[in-house]
């Protein structure tokens, strides 16, 4: 036995949607109904674990074993359901080290990550069953008591036997499914290195980050107040029944003599600039009613193990295509950064659920909520955060690929990249405090907006408006970057004709550190590191704007399938973060194999739960700057602070 390839059925009645696996199994009504197993290359077996069947002793050990692989289209959740069904307690889970996921060897090779669209991508023999979706509806979670069905609450194999005879052909044919999968994308293997990442994560996830859950509640109760006092305040001023319609309170700012398309984020501060009175209140109680962050606190109740841990909120290889991390569940990725200068004492107001102080001392009680959303993760008794950041990490990488030395000669100084950008395209000294200190912002924004080939669209959509910057200026400070960083923008072209030859051609091309070369429908992009980025059944193309391109089947905006368009800048952005991506990962290897607990990644940062007296900020920032055998000479730089709530400085 060297190989199993697993697929479960589950039932809780915890919604897995919403909690993530390490919530769902926590439940005491979870239990695994159904198990499909294949050994090597034995034909499927169902094992209806809930009509009597028992695993048989050698496949229990061969679950445990370190030493032969099981592969799972999405295997944290077979891993963990497993554990929970060997009687396995909280936050103990069996080893991550002999698991494989044929969803992350999937989105390796730019496919998509559900198992059933992997094998329409693929035109597979054996499809997912399309009945899959009702079956699970119908078995494997709570059903609306009724005079119908007796008033129960679950439906068992004995309510419908044909439908749980389909319910394990579908089992089964997950497994075959996946194997087909296997099969096919195991001619592009992904790197070993890339799996002792995978298996690391695991080991994050598996850990988890304790949350406060008494300030969570405190928060939650404070918004309920918030809300209805908010509610009935703008009921009170326009009359209408909901204040909360967009409707109805668009007909009464019409009214009032004011026009609005729409009620959108955006738009509210747009009209708030020229409104008074009355008007003003009920956009400003727009605003606060429309807060969507708060619901952050209600996911932390759903996600929140019995231990006060939250777990799986990151998920590896998230982002299609560069490999980077992608928030789940809470979503961490996208928390709302904290200005609040006492942090600690909003907190303390919101555990009072003191509104008439919040209100008084910060002015907007839902801003102060959203704030502290990062303070309900905390680090377990006896410990401290330690968070530690890469600086400008795209920017550095993208000027070291690109051989811009006059930036990697700055950056290795430790010069502010914002200020010497905007010292290039003026033709003058601009620091953070002389005289020119108001052109970083265009230095700022340029780096931002048009390091991958922004234009103005990239420029406003980077907030250039906002920073004061006026709409006869964009086009100026587009030239400026593009004449100060002549050697990105020559990288650019280069990608850009390098892979247009390699989608033509098929022949391989050796630029700047990477190889572009194709093979069997895939154009692969070689990364210092070794890994490489994919792009499907690459071909030449006319683009929106009538000009040449690359294309290639991927996964859009939409989510879905399609056929995509890039270029040049849009290639340079894939490498550049793919790379970043990568010197992250070997941090985060380096860090663990020292000793350190890591409860969190966010983007280029990392969160450690550190003993109080042991290690230090400093300690963790040298680790972090350690540049990878792969990459030598590279200018990291890294920041970081201790607290004992997470934060943003």
């Amino acid at each position: 036995m060297k190989e199993l390839f697993i697929d479960a059925e589950t039932y809780s009645d915890i919604d897995l949607s919403k909690s993530g696996v390490y919530r769902y199994v926590s439940s005491p009504n979870f239990e695994i109904l159904l198990l499909a197993i294949s050994v090597d290359d034995e034909p499927t077996k169902v094992y209806d674990l809930k009509c009597g069947d028992k695993l048989p002793i050698e496949i229990i050990e061969a679950i445990k074993s370190k030493n032969i692989k099981k592969w799972s289209f999405n295997a944290s959740f077979e891993r963990i359901v497993l554990s929970k069904y060997l009687g396995m307690e909280v936050g103990n889970y069996l080893d991550p080290s002999s698991w494989y996921c044929d969803m992350v060897a999937s989105a390796y090779l730019g496919l998509p990550l559900s198992l059933e669209n992997v094998g329409y991508v693929l035109g597979l023999e054996k499809q997912k069953l399309s009945v899959g979706k009702e079956l699970i509806r119908y078995f494997c979670k709570p059903c609306e008591p009724t005079k119908r069905n007796g008033g129960r609450t679950r439906n068992l194999p004995e309510h419908a036997p044909e439908k749980w005879a389909l319910m394990k052909e579908y089992n089964a044919r997950d497994v075959d499914t996946q194997k087909e999968i296997h099969n096919r994308i195991k001619k592009f293997p992904m790197p070993e290195r890339e799996w002792e990442y995978y298996h690391l994560n695991e080991r994050i996830q598996d850990y988890g980050i304790a949350l406060d859950m008494d300030f969570v509640a405190h928060a939650i109760n404070c918004d309920e107040i918030n809300s209805e006092s908010n509610l009935e305040r703008a009921t009170e001023i326009t009359g209408v029944d909901n204040p909360n319609s967009p409707k109805q309170l668009k007909e009464w700012l019409i009214e009032q003599g004011m026009m609005a398309d729409s009620l959108a984020k955006s738009e509210v501060k747009r009209l708030l600039e020229g409104a008074t009175g009355s008007v003003q209140e009920i956009l400003k109680l727009r605003q606060e009613l429309a807060k969507s962050s708060i619901k952050k606190y209600k996911a932390m109740e759903n996600v929140v193990c019995p231990d006060s841990r939250a777990r799986g909120l990151i998920q590896f290889y998230g982002a299609n295509r560069t490999g980077r991390f992608a928030g789940r569940l809470i979503q961490v990725q996208n928390l709302v950064s904290n200005k609040i200068s006492d942090l600690e004492y909003a907190r303390k107001l919101v555990t009072d659920e003191n509104l008439d102080e919040i209100q008084a001392r910060y002015g907007s009680i839902s801003n102060v909520l959203s704030e502290c959303i990062r303070t309900a993760f905390v680090p377990k008794k006896g410990h401290r955060f330690i968070v530690a950041d890469y600086s400008q990490i795209e920017a550095r990488v993208l000027s070291f690929i690109s051989n811009s030395t006059d930036n990697i000669e700055h950056f290795a100084k430790g010069d502010d990249i914002y200020s010497l950008t905007a010292s290039k395209m003026f033709g003058k000294e601009v620091t953070k405090t002389n005289e020119n200190h108001e052109l970083r912002k265009y230095g700022k924004i340029a780096t931002l907006a048009c390091g991958y080939g922004g234009g103005i669209g990239a420029l406003r959509a980077f907030g250039a408006i906002a920073l004061g910057i006026k709409e006869s200026e964009l086009q100026g400070i587009v030239n400026s970057w593009r004449n100060a960083n002549p050697n990105i923008v020559k990288m650019w072209w280069d990608i850009d004709k390098a892979t247009k030859h390699v989608a033509s051609t098929g022949e391989e091309v050796s630029l700047y550190g990477l190889t572009i070369s194709y093979s069997r429908g895939i154009m692969f992009i070689k990364l210092p590191s070794g890994r490489s980025l994919c792009y499907c059944k690459p071909r030449m193309g006319i683009n929106n704007f009538g000009s040449e391109c690359v294309r290639y089947e991927g996964i859009g905006v939409s989510k879905k399938w399609e056929l995509l368009d890039s270029y040049g800048p849009k290639f340079v952005e894939n490498i550049t973060q793919a790379i970043a991506r990568d010197i992250l990962c070997e941090a985060i290897d380096r860090l663990e194999k020292k000793g350190y607990h890591i409860v969190m990644t966010v983007h280029d940062e990392v969160v450690l739960e550190v003993p109080d007296g042991e290690s230090s900020v400093e300690e963790v920032c040298s680790i972090m700057k350690e540049n990878p055998s792969w990459l030598n000479n590279f200018p990291s730089a890294c920041e970081g602070y201790e607290c004992q709530f997470y934060k943003k400085e």
